[in-house]
């Protein structure tokens, strides 16, 4: 995986009131979620804020990153797990984090890169894209920057799905009667088609 170095600070107000004063310094509240727990059991998360100006180039990217994040000085590896996005404006309200180690597995989304010129490409179809990303579970370490699926052979009205895809050391996480793409039949195919039939 691709990564990322980010730098917050802790806060200590955490009221609506302060949150909502923060962003209008270009600050944006987050949390940092791990293996910490409160007296109820439940995760229990490291308040702090990143400047919007930083936190920026980790979210408005097709990239999957691990953060090597720095909050006042003492360094973690996580993960963006949530994003809350304002409902209007779609500006960012907050932003959840998750710790991880070298060890622990843990599940991400990765962009899905389609390899070759499909078959039915070639005879007029049109690649149809279905999933822009395939869920996976491995130490961060095993996981690529991008899961690459060859297309070449697939033909008019045919699909690959997730359950035909094997990649080592990972698991897919994503159900394996997902459509990962197929070739749709197009208007010139058919005319292709028809005109090949009438040459018989």
């Amino acid at each position: 995986m691709l990564e990322i170095s980010l730098s917050g600070q802790k806060r200590t107000d955490l009221g609506k009131k302060a949150s909502k004063e923060a962003r209008k310094q270009g600050l944006i509240p987050c949390n940092l979620y791990g293996e910490k727990r409160n007296a109820e059991n439940l995760p229990e998360g490291l308040s702090f804020v990143i400047p919007f100006s930083e936190l920026r180039k980790a979210i408005y990217t097709p990239n999957i990153y691990v953060v090597n994040l720095t909050i006042d000085g003492e360094a973690h590896t996580a993960i963006i797990k949530e994003i809350q996005f304002h409902p209007v404006t779609d500006a960012v309200l907050h932003v959840d984090f998750y710790e991880i180690t070298a060890e622990k597995e843990i599940t991400v989304g990765i962009p899905v890169n389609l390899v070759g010129l499909a078959a039915g490409v070639r005879l007029g179809g049109r690649m149809s894209l279905s999933i822009r990303q395939i869920k996976v579970t491995a130490p961060y370490k095993q996981i690529p920057e991008k899961l690459d699926v060859d297309v070449t052979a697939l033909e008019i009205g045919k699909s690959i799905k997730v359950g035909s895809l094997s990649y080592e050391g990972l698991k897919l996480a994503t159900p394996a009667e997902v459509i990962v793409c197929s070739v749709k039949m197009t208007r010139a195919a058919q005319a292709a088609a028809a005109a090949v039939a009438a040459g018989k």
